[in-house]
């Protein structure tokens, strides 16, 4: 260990992070979703075919974000699923997703039908590559899934140039970015379709919960269509103009989404103070990698604090340094994504629908993607909505562990 460092608090130094000064619980709520609840529960209203609490949200987030149309749903998964079947994806057709994110973004594909086809991402900003995504593209290609992982906004104005040019859909999945922009434009409507994820440890939360976004009157239309048991707007109860899922949300969550909402801003301001906070605090630490900055990511998402740390690639040696990181009091700390191209209930799937098809399976080489998900570590969003003296404390916690990751062992 370094002279100018107190031992590890695994190895009985002190720790970093005071033990009484623990990060926020999650989820948040007050008065305003108590009341949303009570005035839903006696209202009798329950689902929304019948309130209007459900409709007025989906109003509201859209124009938070910026888009002409929202339409709510059960989960993110499925929005992705929902905005596939919009746009016409079906059985034997390929959506290029990236292989760092969570395993809905590829398996919302299969639900379709679709082969989830894995182009590598940025080492640098483990997002979706343009470049790669370009390289994957073949004649059975449908749509792009860009993912603004943790909260950061992908190179959109590269992937809808790369949509225009073969025309392909383009789908983001911000289900980590509510609240984020590039080039000044909210994300989730930016591309084709956009959609979000309302799940419990989401920056704002009913527990699940999804919603699809976009520009397009017919897809908005096509939307609604697929998540309402193929029922068209104004149209009548038992109008079924194609054949559709019921994935509607409840006025319940639609209350409790409402006053997250208006909540929203102002622990953003916090989220956003705390992560550039932490950023300058740790751009210094020799050993640490972090995402360059990019004028075109006008507001990031902050869901999640990612940062790479090659020190810890070796076997056994990041789970070590996430004990020791734990030890020294910040729990909320993970290792992330195992990538999905290595997953093989996806690739079984996938080969399945290829073969069934007598269409080769595009084996995914996806180097980039290997190598973040060895060296990467993550804080999710209850660390930054704790105080600066608590920012602090963790950057030095960091620090600490990160100029002893040569002395950490694992369990090999």
């Amino acid at each position: 260990m370094p002279a100018d460092f107190p031992a590890l608090a695994i190895n009985g130094g002190p720790a970093a992070v005071p033990a009484d000064d623990v990060a926020p619980e999650w989820p948040t709520y007050d008065d305003a979703e108590e009341k949303g609840l009570l005035d839903v529960l006696t209202s009798r209203n329950w689902g929304s075919t019948h309130g209007d609490v459900v409709a007025t949200f989906e109003r509201e987030f859209a124009d938070f974000q910026q888009a002409a149309h929202g339409t709510c749903l059960s989960n993110g998964t499925l929005a992705i699923s929902a905005a596939l079947r919009a746009a016409g994806v079906g059985v034997g057709d390929e959506v290029i997703v990236p292989p760092y994110t969570f395993i809905a973004t590829a398996s919302a594909a299969l639900f379709m039908g679709a082969v989830p086809v894995f182009a590598d991402v940025d080492p640098r900003t483990h997002l979706l590559d343009p470049e790669a995504t370009e390289a994957a593209i073949t004649e059975r290609t449908k749509a792009v899934v860009p993912v603004h992982l943790a909260g950061r906004p992908a190179a959109m104005d590269a992937f809808v140039a790369l949509g225009a040019r073969h025309g392909l859909t383009i789908v983001e999945d911000a289900a980590q970015a509510v609240g984020a922009a590039y080039q000044g434009r909210s994300v989730g409507a930016i591309g084709d379709l956009g959609t979000f994820s309302f799940q419990t440890s989401k920056n704002m939360t009913a527990g699940e919960g999804g919603a699809v976004l976009t520009n397009d009157e017919t897809l908005a239309a096509a939307v609604y269509s697929t998540i309402n048991v193929g029922r068209v707007r104004g149209g009548g109860w038992y109008q079924h103009e194609s054949v559709g899922l019921n994935l509607r949300l409840t006025e319940f969550q639609g209350a409790v989404l409402r006053a997250q909402l208006a909540r929203f801003p102002a622990q953003q301001e916090i989220r956003e103070r705390n992560a550039v906070l932490l950023t300058s605090l740790l751009s210094d630490v020799d050993g640490v990698l972090l995402a360059p900055d990019d004028p075109s990511i006008t507001a990031h998402g902050r869901h999640l604090f990612l940062m790479r740390i090659p020190a810890l690639a070796a076997p056994g040696r990041r789970d070590a340094a996430l004990r020791a990181l734990a030890a020294e009091g910040l729990a909320e700390v993970s290792s992330g994504y195992v990538p999905l191209h290595r997953n093989g209930a996806l690739v079984a799937e996938s080969k399945d629908i290829a073969g069934r098809l007598g269409q080769p399976y595009p084996v995914a080489d996806c180097p980039n993607a290997d190598l973040v998900s060895q060296d990467t570590i993550w804080l999710n969003q209850k660390t930054l909505l704790g105080s600066e003296q608590r920012t602090r404390a963790v950057a030095a916690a960091i620090a600490k562990v990160v100029a002893a990751a040569d002395e950490l062992v694992g369990d090999e």
